[in-house]
């Protein structure tokens, strides 16, 4: 019996039971009070059936009597092991014991053994989790990963090294640097360290077998430097062996030699130097300097005609019909009457007056005089931006802007597209050539030779696709591209976006010209849009 009338809890083979007997007086039973009697007859830890428990309290408070039922049972605990598919990890999944007896860590031992599950072996978690008798998972043993080895790299050991490779932001625009002072080495300075690739330290999964590294990268010097070479005594150094700048050219430092004049005129008569020119002067009407690194003028350029592979920087203005054209980037004070170009950014601090300037990605005109600044008068065409404070002259003539092209880029994909489509043209006319050979015989022996040609047609436009999505993804930016105006504009203004152009004959304020569907639109500093056109 247990202490409610007419209620007898017993066991059978595991089961937990009840038979409800008839009885004088049996007050209303409830949950609470149901579950203290299993408890006081000893099965409170056995697995309920809640079912069939309330289905005893529904007919016990009806009175009914005579019956038996299944309340419970009593269970012992169980546990499944899994492994990892890299046999990295093997997991214990425990289901506690409700009545019976707990799963024991030494059966948890014995199955990790018979599967071959020998390294790892976390005992600790495996005695906590059986001592606690939860239902749980836990990871019973874990494999040690390998450690792949790091790829050479290559530490800098010179300050302020020129880096001839443009860098690109997410908005499409190559940042700008001032070109400062000129950084020199000695011959057998240290310029560069490669710090050659581990090999990485292996592993072993839970089975114990072994898990090879993946040993890194090993990467060389970069060929062709110039004025540079590794060290006989220490390869994995880079000396210089001359004098000179050095310049940075991805994992190696060129090192270009430097030639300073006082002024570039008759009495020196042209330059033409594999390296770096620096002018402490002027350079005078009519002269030509060319160098394969960067040009740096203090003073004036004044009608003369100025090539470099590098940077070009003007401490004074360029003038009188002057010619400069570098490939990277060019800055000077003030521009008039001359034509500039350069492969990456034009930078004038003050004014730009009836230049020809032209920059494959910017030009920014006014740095040193944010409210003073003028491009005025003749062309400034660049592919993403354009800015001045002020633009145009209200007495003076056309000043043209145009931004959103990219000639270069664009004669390089139209050949990408020229290329692909040849070869595809190939691959056409061989796949039916094949396919011709294949159906009425091949009596002089030419199926394999057309089939070695088709595939390697196919290979041939295929690895031109890569090159053409970066190309198509560089393009890309040019949506992006804006003519900012930081003051106003005044004067007549011929404003263009690749083909759409704008002639302005009226006033505006600061803000920023972009395309938007198709249209040229002024946005103002409140982000107000106003079609002009």
């Amino acid at each position: 019996m247990s202490g409610f009338p007419g209620l007898v809890f017993f066991e059978d083979a595991g089961k937990v039971l009840v038979r409800v007997e008839a009885a004088a007086e049996r007050p209303p039973l409830v949950a609470d009070r149901l579950h203290e009697l299993l408890v006081e007859a000893g099965y409170g830890d056995c697995l309920p059936n809640d079912a069939a428990l309330t289905a005893l309290l529904i007919r016990c408070n009806a009175q009914e009597s005579g019956f038996e039922l299944q309340v419970g049972e009593r269970r012992d605990g169980a546990f499944e092991l899994t492994v990892d598919d890299d046999a990295m990890h093997a997991w214990v999944t425990l289901a506690a014991a409700r009545g019976g007896r707990p799963v024991a860590s030494e059966n948890v031992f014995m199955a990790l053994g018979e599967a071959g599950l020998l390294y790892g072996i976390d005992e600790a978690a495996v005695r906590a989790a059986c001592a606690a008798n939860a239902d749980t998972r836990f990871c019973a043993a874990r494999g040690l990963p390998a450690e792949d080895g790091e790829n050479a790299r290559f530490e800098l050991l010179v300050d302020d090294t020129r880096d001839r490779v443009p860098r690109m932001n997410e908005s499409g625009l190559i940042d700008f640097r001032e070109l400062g002072a000129i950084p020199v080495v000695e011959a057998g300075q240290a310029l560069m360290r490669r710090v050659p690739p581990t090999r990485g330290v292996d592993g072993h999964n839970v089975r114990g077998e072994l898990v090879p590294a993946q040993p890194g990268r090993a990467e060389p010097f970069v060929d062709g430097l110039i004025g540079a070479a590794a060290d006989p005594g220490e390869p994995n150094l880079l000396v210089a062996l001359v004098n000179g700048q050095p310049v940075r050219c991805g994992n190696g430092v060129s090192v270009e030699q430097v030639v300073r004049f006082g002024n570039v005129n008759l009495a020196s008569g042209n330059i033409s130097f594999d390296g770096t020119v620096h002018v402490e002067g002027e350079i005078a009407p009519g002269m030509k300097v060319h160098a394969t690194g960067d040009i740096i003028v203090s003073g004036v350029v004044d009608g003369a005609d100025l090539d470099a592979g590098g940077d070009i920087q003007i401490g004074g203005g360029v003038i009188a019909q002057a010619k400069v054209r570098a490939a990277g980037s060019v800055s000077a004070r003030f521009a008039e009457n001359a034509q500039i170009y350069a492969g990456s950014t034009i930078s004038i601090g003050d004014m730009a007056l009836q230049c020809d300037l032209q920059a494959i990605n910017s030009i920014v005109v006014g740095n040193n005089s944010p409210q003073r600044g003028r491009l005025a008068g003749g062309s400034a065409r660049a592919m993403m931006l354009v800015g001045a404070p002020v633009y145009g002259l209200a007495t003076g003539g056309v000043t043209s802007v145009l931004v959103g092209v990219n000639p270069v880029l664009e004669a390089q994909y139209q050949e990408i597209l020229q290329r692909i489509e040849k070869l595809r043209g190939e691959e056409d006319s061989l796949q039916k050539l094949v396919q011709h050979l294949t159906k009425a015989g091949d009596k002089g022996g030419m199926l394999e030779r057309a089939k070695a040609s088709w595939q390697r047609a196919v290979q041939g436009w295929a690895q031109l696709l890569p090159e053409k999505d970066e190309l198509e993804k560089q393009l890309a930016f040019i949506q992006g591209a804006k003519i900012k105006v930081g003051v106003g504009v005044s004067g007549a203004v011929d404003v263009a976006f690749g083909k759409k152009s704008l002639r302005l004959r009226r006033a505006c304020d600061a803000g920023e010209f972009v395309l938007c569907d198709g249209r040229i639109v002024f946005v103002d500093p409140s982000g107000e849009a106003q079609e002009l056109g």
